[in-house]
Order: structure tokens, then C-alpha cells, then sequence
């Protein structure tokens, strides 16, 4: 499967560019030196309609044409840096599988504190964060798709959502105690574009693992579509709680079909124990409750977007095919990383089979050794 031209994608979401010394806002990003971040920098950096662009990080990025601040976003010396700046996009977060997660959430929560705090004091009158839709939850009654104004109910259970749970209450705290400080979250769907999730790594995976008697819709965001959403935030041609993904979604037998990777398919209490069983003896980085993600549908409508005149450059079949090409060659089991000679000495089920009853003999011994 290839995607479309670029420039085809492009014209889907034009609009009429200003005269070229359009007095705009001074932005700052964190975390500019790469992914997303990069990506929203050099973008900002070419818009007619943002007058600069502050790059904070922790390592200089390539954008020669922003202006560079190298330190921690923690560090309480960012509100010096920000000072001028009309918006700040914060997009310093560690969502990595391999982090620790004392140390990421450490990380995450104290980073966005700091850069809310910083922004206020240095007279910012805008902070645009990115946690996910992942934050509203996989359920098995969830609407399709959710309004922005769904009710948040995820729970801490998967990879990196606690964090994004305490970054939305900050997010919410925060114009009450700084006052005259507006925030705006946007919530994407499942990123692709040079990303590395557990929902990415689903699809490096012998086997699309299915449980027994769920129902999930898949939706996805690329990263060029999340960079759009946030310069229309930045641009404030919308505000508040944005989602922000493909239009509609694809039902798991579409997603089989399109891939060309049948299904494995699990009872729930299998699939789950296992998932659970794996993390915790340290096989695994991804906890049980990323399975879930992968099970209920938690699609998006984007309306508010949508009303403000943004549209998706891609469809969610482009999406899936990009992905698709980006882990090419890359072997997951259960969310574990596997090598080139794991991977050819297992076999594809094979892997999957030892894993599970890996998890399996770990119990059987723990069970044995209480009963001595």
C-alpha cells in the first residue's frame, strides 16, 4: 500500500496564507530538538503568520532559524526564557516504553508544572499542552466517536497515562491560580510518524492479538496532521479541549484486511493475566492495561476543530499503510522487542506461545515455592 502524493495531501487542508510581514506571535517550544517538537518548529518557523520562534531543549535542534535556549525544562531559569514569548507549546515529555516510570512520571509532571508556572510569570498569555485520547479510556460503552467534552475515564494502568491524567488536572488548575493564563490540550489519537507506543508496536507483531468478545475501532493521527492542529491552537483559531485525528475509524477486520496480519485470539482472563504476569516478572514494558487500548473503541470526533476549519491531510487507511512501512522488519511480542536471530529462532506464534507460557511457569513456581 503507498500513500498519496504529498502534495495531494496538502491541498486538503489549505488555506490562504497572509501577506508575507503579518505582525504574529512570538512562540516557544519545548522539546523542539526532536519528534514532534521539530517537526512544529520548523513548521512555525515558515508560517507568514508567527513573527518568532523560541526553541527550548535540552540539545540544540537543527532549525537554525529559531532561537535556541538550552537547558531542562524544569528548571526554573525557562521563565527567563520565555520572556516576550505571546505562546508556549509545551511538547518536553517522555513517553518512552523503556523509561522507568518513577523517573518519567518525575519528569513529566514536574516539567509541566514548571513550564505553566514559568509561562505565567514571564506574562504568556497561552500554553498549548499534548497528552492524548487515551485519556478519555477504552470502554466497551464509550460513544463513537467522543465529543471533546467527554468525561476523562481512563485510568493509570497504561503506559504513560497517569502522567497525561496529572497533566490534564494541571492543565484545568491552572488559569485559576495564574489568572489571565489560558490553556489549551489537545488530545490525538494513536500517533504515527516516526513514533514507538505500545499501539504502534501492535502492529510489529506476528499476530494481531484480539481478545474474545471485544469490539475495538481503530483511529489514528499523523504527526504532520498534530503539527496542524497545534499552529491553528497556536494561531488561536481554536481553543480549549481539542482532539485531533483521522476522520471516522477502522473496524479490526478492516484493519486485518488492509495489513494482511490475521488475528490471534485470546480469552479475556488469558490475555490479560498473561499481559499482566509478563510486566510484572519484567518480560514485557507494556502493563496490562495498554491491552484495553487495543480491545474498546475511544475514537474522537475533532468537531471543534473541525468547526474552526481544520481538516485531517490523511486518512486513516494512509495512516495504517505508513505505519505499516515504518516497522517493517521490526518483531514484537506481547510489546517486547524481539532480535533478528529471536525472532527467526522462535517463529512468529512460536514466540507468542513461549511468552505466554513463560508467564505461565513463573506463576506455576511462585505457587510451588509458597506451598514449601
Amino acid at each position: 500500500m503507498s500513500s498519496p502524493d504529498p502534495q495531494v495531501r496538502a491541498a486538503r487542508n489549505q488555506s490562504t496564507p497572509p501577506a508575507r510581514g503579518v505582525r504574529g506571535p512570538v512562540v516557544a517550544v519545548t522539546g523542539a530538538a526532536s519528534g514532534i517538537g521539530a517537526l512544529l518548529t520548523e513548521r512555525l518557523v515558515a508560517s507568514d503568520e508567527v513573527k518568532q520562534v523560541i526553541a527550548i531543549d535540552e540539545r540544540r535542534g537543527e532549525c537554525a532559524a529559531a532561537q535556541w535556549h538550552i537547558l531542562d525544562v524544569r528548571d526554573p531559569a525557562i521563565a527567563e526564557k520565555l520572556r516576550g514569548a505571546d505562546v508556549v507549546v509545551h511538547l518536553a515529555l517522555d513517553l518512552d516504553l523503556e523509561t522507568d516510570p518513577a523517573a518519567r512520571t518525575a519528569y513529566n509532571v514536574r516539567g509541566t508544572q514548571t513550564v505553566l508556572t514559568a509561562a505565567a510569570a514571564a506574562g504568556v498569555h497561552r500554553v498549548v499542552l499534548c497528552t492524548s485520547a487515551m485519556v478519555y479510556g477504552a470502554l466497551p460503552d464509550n460513544e463513537l466517536p467522543l465529543s471533546e467534552d467527554a468525561e476523562l475515564r481512563a485510568t493509570a494502568e497504561a503506559t504513560g497515562v497517569g502522567d497525561l491524567l496529572e497533566i490534564e488536572r494541571l492543565a484545568r488548575r491552572a488559569p485559576r491560580a495564574h489568572p489571565g493564563l489560558n490553556v489549551t490540550v489537545v488530545r490525538p489519537a494513536v500517533l504515527v510518524g516516526g513514533t514507538d507506543t505500545a499501539l504502534t508496536r501492535y502492529f510489529e507483531s506476528p499476530r494481531l492479538l484480539v481478545v474474545a468478545g471485544s469490539r475495538p475501532a481503530w483511529q489514528f493521527c499523523h504527526v504532520e496532521d498534530l503539527c496542524s492542529a497545534l499552529e491553528y491552537a497556536v494561531l488561536e483559531k481554536v481553543d480549549g479541549e481539542l482532539a485531533v485525528g483521522c476522520d471516522g475509524w477502522l473496524e479490526q477486520e478492516e484493519v486485518e484486511e488492509l495489513s494482511g496480519i490475521r488475528r490471534m485470539e485470546l480469552p479475556s482472563a488469558v490475555a490479560l493475566g498473561a499481559a499482566a504476569r509478563l510486566h510484572r516478572i519484567g518480560l514485557t514494558p507494556s502493563p496490562a492495561g495498554d491491552l484495553a487500548y487495543t480491545m474498546y473503541p475511544w475514537v474522537v470526533s475533532g468537531s471543534r476543530l473541525h468547526d474552526a476549519g481544520w481538516r485531517p491531510q490523511w486518512t486513516n487507511e494512509e495512516v495504517l499503510a505508513e505505519l505499516l512501512e515504518e516497522v517493517s522488519g521490526r518483531h514484537t511480542v506481547a510489546g517486547r522487542r524481539l532480535g533478528r536471530k529471536d525472532a527467526t529462532a522462535a517463529g512468529a506464534a512460536g514466540a507468542t506461545v513461549a511468552l505466554l507460557g513463560a508467564a505461565a511457569v513463573v506463576r506455576r513456581a511462585r505457587k510451588a515455592r509458597r506451598r514449601i
